[in-house]
């Protein structure tokens, strides 16, 4: 019988094995395919571990983005992926969203619905679940604190007014910026949502606090009610 199991990847010339391609050449000359086969180690019977890192690269349109939305379930069903290296793909993705939000908040300053959509979508963008945020501001528009205050389901959770203000009244900010994530994707403001904002508006007011925005985000989109002069 014709043997059809794909030829092994130490059997390829050095350069192009990911492995000695990355001390060769650097990290920057290999493709999320050769990078991703690393972190698996190794394919299945009928593919490398470059091929089933295109073939589930392929599956979410080559969205690394979309790969960090994948539980282990969802990964272990491609064949060759078990728990193990489903664990080593999210924990790789979790580290590179926690890098991204680290790089962010070490020059964190609002002068822009978009700087806070910066800062707030690495915490917000894939979760499966809504979450409700607020940023803290100085007289400057500097960052002092991002703080989580709530979170729920598919479809809301819970917004506590007297839980945000304690929360700038106790760091001493000047404005805040609300913030909560759609998972659908959908960023349109629901009544709810606009009726929430019109509630910590009148509140902040009274504590001479300024309400800056409310940021929705789904995935890589925002809607922000300051620039659709909602607020």
């Amino acid at each position: 019988m014709e043997n059809t199991s794909p030829l092994g990847i130490k059997s390829w010339a050095e350069e192009d094995r990911p492995r000695e391609k990355l001390i060769l050449k650097g990290k920057s000359a290999l493709s999320d395919a050769e990078l991703l086969a690393i972190i698996l180690g190794s394919g299945n019977d009928k593919e490398t571990a470059v091929d089933l890192a295109k073939r589930l690269l392929h599956s979410v349109q080559n969205s690394l983005y979309e790969l960090g939305k994948k539980d282990i379930e969802s990964l272990k069903n491609f064949k060759g992926i078990g728990d193990a290296k489903a664990i080593s793909i999210i924990a790789t993705l979790e580290l590179g969203r926690r890098r991204q939000a680290e790089n962010v908040l070490q020059k964190a300053m609002v002068k822009s619905p978009n700087d806070a959509f910066e800062i707030l979508q690495p915490h917000l963008a894939d979760l499966p679940h809504e979450v409700f945020m607020v940023l803290l501001l100085n007289r400057r528009n500097e960052l002092i604190k991002k703080v989580q205050i709530s979170s729920g389901g598919i479809a809301g959770t819970v917004v506590d007014t007297k839980m945000i203000l304690k929360e700038a009244i106790l760091n001493l900010c000047s404005s805040i910026v609300l913030a909560h994530n759609h998972p659908s994707g959908n960023t349109s403001p629901s009544q709810e949502d606009k009726k929430i904002t019109q509630q910590l508006k009148e509140a902040c007011k009274l504590m001479e606090i300024t309400l800056y925005d409310h940021i929705i985000i789904g995935g890589k989109n925002f809607f922000s009610f300051a620039n659709e002069g909602l607020l």
